[in-house]
């Protein structure tokens, strides 16, 4: 399953991170703003449980989270989108995915793993801006799984249809959450019109 946020605000934001204008300060600015957007949506259905609030004039029912939250970027894009998922929910736990794509094969190669007790009961939430061919998502989620999480959700902000494809064949169960759907994957696995390589023009290291 998979779900895209067509927010017209999302979408504003997704034409000036997609600018090859639009410099790395600006561009992790706005992979902060749209992940917090589709992380809004993706955490909706969220366990919350009633509190008692003492107010000045009197006490009101409220809601809060009731849930474990454990937010798993894959480094090192991933954690460009990390301060927008801890913005909304500050209490969440972090955990760290390492996987690099062998230039030769395309295939994703594991090198790290941390993940916090809580990922076993919790609802783990996967960030990574591109969903391309979808090998490094499935990588993470099998790690995940391996580990013993068993609620996951995917958050990214552009994906195309052969990603996609692939996630929901090897895990149906988890959801998906995306600002954009694009054509295609090219002959180098980029995803087209994409906005480029998310991990260069968060950290500055474009050539």
């Amino acid at each position: 399953m998979h779900i895209q946020i067509d927010h017209p605000c999302v979408q504003h934001k997704l034409s000036l991170i997609r600018n090859v204008e639009t410099g790395h300060k600006k561009f992790r600015e706005l992979a902060t703003e749209i992940t917090e957007f589709v992380c809004y949506e993706a955490l909706k259905n969220i366990n919350t449980r009633e509190v008692d609030v003492q107010t000045p004039l009197e006490i009101a029912k409220c809601r809060m989270i009731d849930h474990d939250i454990v937010v798993v970027p894959v480094l090192r894009a991933g954690v460009g989108m990390l301060e927008g998922i801890l913005e909304l929910v500050p209490t969440a736990r972090v955990g760290f995915v390492g996987l690099y794509r062998d230039e030769e094969t395309k295939e994703p190669v594991a090198y790290y793993e941390r993940f916090p007790a809580q990922a076993k009961s919790g609802t783990c939430i996967i960030i990574d801006p591109m969903l391309a061919t979808g090998g490094s998502t499935v990588a993470a989620i099998d790690q995940l799984k391996d580990y013993g999480a068993q609620d996951i959700i995917v958050i990214c902000i552009v994906t195309c249809p052969e990603g996609l494809a692939l996630v929901e064949e090897k895990h149906p169960d988890v959801p998906v959450y995306t600002a954009a759907i694009d054509k295609y994957l090219n002959e180098n696995k980029y995803i087209v019109p994409g906005l480029g390589d998310a991990g260069d023009r968060l950290f500055g290291t474009s050539h």
